[in-house]
């Protein structure tokens, strides 16, 4: 196959999830955050109508939930793509490694007109302003409280299928 006869994959692609990704960063700088949190953030942002926000990013799809088992290698790509452009930046700490918005981050973020876009970056600020300042045991709390709907959704998912839950 040809590069010209390939599509461009942007629909949660690294590139997609970079874009979130610095968008999240952006809205909680000079606040940093670790991998498993950015990943937890990311599916937040496209769900905040999951959790009594604006409405979601995304158009529903069934099992959303199971995004989540995914998303981390996609974050992860999406952090280093996001490094290569200084639109993020990897720091080292005694909490572990953190990420925070690069000197980059509010320039590129600013030069973004669509509707899309800036419905993300809306959302971004609503997603840090709510929960971004949660202590991690805050943030386990809020994130425990879903993976009970998404067990719960698991369970019913089987039984249509005829197992047992």
């Amino acid at each position: 196959m040809t590069a010209r006869e390939r599509k461009p994959v942007t629909f949660n692609s690294p590139l997609e999830a970079g874009i979130r990704a610095v968008s999240i960063l952006a809205a909680a700088y000079p606040r940093t955050y670790d991998l498993q949190r950015l990943v937890a953030l990311d599916y937040l942002l496209v769900h905040t109508g999951d959790i009594d926000g604006p409405d979601n990013l995304h158009p529903p799809t069934p099992m959303h939930s199971a995004e989540l088992l995914v998303r981390r290698k996609l974050v992860e790509q999406a952090l280093l793509l996001m490094m290569t452009r200084h639109l993020v930046e990897r720091e080292v700490t005694p909490d572990g490694i953190k990420y925070v918005a690069g000197e980059n981050a509010a320039t590129f973020l600013s030069s973004m007109s669509s509707s899309y876009l800036l419905d993300l970056k809306g959302r971004a600020s609503w997603l840090i302003e709510t929960i971004g300042g949660h202590t991690d045991e805050q943030f386990r709390a809020l994130m425990r409280r879903y993976f009970d709907k998404w067990i719960e959704e698991f369970q019913n998912v089987e039984r249509s299928l005829g197992g047992e839950p």
